[in-house]
């Protein structure tokens, strides 16, 4: 009798798949480490493509860079994110983060200290409007550090496939998988990105089962009846 996989191998499985279907997905979609802290914050409640035109509205009036945004008059800002939703919110949660890393790392999230994670993520979380799922995908995508990021996407095809209870607690979640993989920058940044792009392509709210290439490991997928 074959013994069952474990976690580990399961979650390594996936992503091969995943990966052998799209090739490596070169996230985070940004041109610089401070991008990448802007978009984060940005992404919150709203598609990538209307993150993208809020920061091509920064880049066009030169203002991509912790100095200059903090310069701009709040309502002069939050007319430039206007493109990303909910942008007076926006406007104040991103003066925030990067006043802090102007007091942190002069304005350069890469430059952020890599030697005691925990402690970071405490001072992210306590930047008015950064959440765990943004103070991670900072980490991650902007410092280096491996930390995976849990959002909308990992519930869905992770509960999907009955690996995982998506109703449980974000840091619990989180856990899970770090506990499972290798502390790679790598691996949690591609495989993330893997799992957006499955979700959002094929692992719908309605999914697309007889397009999934994981179909075969997915007991939701018998039916296509989304969970």
């Amino acid at each position: 009798m074959a013994c069952p996989e474990s976690r580990t191998d399961q979650f390594l499985r996936i992503y091969a798949i995943l990966r052998d279907q799209r090739g490596h997905q070169h996230w985070w979609p940004a041109s610089s480490p401070f991008e990448v802290a802007v978009g984060a914050v940005l992404t919150q409640n709203t598609s990538w493509i209307n993150v993208e035109r809020a920061i091509g509205n920064l880049q066009s009036q030169d203002r991509l860079s912790a100095s200059k945004i903090l310069e701009l008059p709040i309502h002069e800002l939050a007319d430039l994110l206007r493109p990303s939703g909910f942008f007076n919110v926006k406007a104040r949660r991103l003066r925030a983060l990067v006043q802090f890393l102007l007091e942190r790392a002069d304005g350069d999230p890469a430059l952020l200290p890599r030697d005691d994670p925990p402690r970071l993520r405490r001072d992210l979380l306590a930047v008015p409007g950064v959440g765990r799922e943004t103070a991670d995908s900072i980490m991650l995508y902007a410092v280096g550090i491996p930390v995976f990021v849990i959002d909308a996407y990992t519930r869905r095809l992770f509960g999907r496939l009955g690996l995982v209870n998506p109703m449980v607690d974000y840091d619990i979640l989180r856990a899970g998988f770090e506990a499972a993989l290798r502390r790679d920058v790598d691996l949690y940044n591609d495989f993330h990105a893997q799992i957006v792009a499955h979700a959002k392509q094929t692992c719908r709210a309605r999914p697309l089962c007889e397009k999934c290439s994981l179909v075969s490991l997915c007991p939701s997928g018998t039916t296509g009846v989304p969970s």
